[in-house]
């Protein structure tokens, strides 16, 4: 899977130190459980000095934001640090209620668990439908397909959601196709999802070879 290496940001991390830079990790889609461990960055073992959480923190799809900074650089005064999704009390309570998830490793086997299941099956889709000219990327259930094919990907997106479920793209040129499906997902719906997600598949890739077929059959 295609993202960033464990030794690239110890690198990235270190050029940071030697430069005097603060170490910023923006975890608000990637962190809390996202990618296996509550950071994202947890196995690279390095220590930001400033981390941007929100998103999943907020428990139930609570809105919240919060921002983790090292004591010796907070320089902000009490009331005076402000954003979009803050004094949400009723969020607050849920997503202190969420933490209580992190207590044990349940959860974070679970996200694991699932992750395998979900990279396997987007493996097969690759092989079957792409004829290998496409990328599994991500890690944990922060994961999806890089297309080769300029708008597959929307066209994959559109025809799932025609069969009720929502699947964004995202890259440069909106050429993957990522799944972020409840951490909390069981098994049946995670499994039902992504057959749908194949049935999406096969009529995108389907439109697209009865295309090709009639310009095949005009040219000839």
């Amino acid at each position: 899977m295609h993202t960033a290496s464990n030794d690239w940001l110890r690198r990235l991390a270190s050029l940071a130190k030697r430069n005097g830079a603060l170490l910023i990790v923006d975890d608000i889609q990637a962190g809390c459980g996202r990618t296996g461990k509550f950071f994202s960055f947890e196995d690279a073992g390095i220590e930001p000095d400033v981390i941007c959480l929100s998103k999943s923190i907020g428990g139930v799809g609570l809105p919240v934001a919060l921002v983790l900074i090292k004591p010796k650089y907070d320089q902000w005064l009490p009331g005076e640090h402000n954003g979009t999704f803050r004094g949400n009390n009723l969020a607050f309570v849920a997503g202190a209620a969420a933490l209580d998830f992190w207590r044990d490793g349940e959860l974070q086997e679970s996200i694991y668990a699932k992750a395998s299941f979900v990279g396997a099956r987007l493996a097969d889709l690759v092989d079957r439908y792409l004829d290998g000219k496409g990328e599994v990327r991500g890690r944990g259930l922060l994961v999806g397909i890089a297309m080769r094919e300029a708008g597959l990907a929307g066209k994959v997106s559109s025809a799932a959601f025609a069969r009720g479920l929502i699947v964004e793209t995202c890259g440069p040129q909106s050429e993957v196709l990522k799944l972020l499906p409840p951490l909390t997902i069981e098994f049946d719906t995670l499994r039902k999802g992504l057959d749908i997600l194949e049935a999406a598949f096969a009529e995108a890739i389907g439109a697209r070879r009865h295309e090709e077929s009639v310009v095949l059959a005009a040219v000839a």
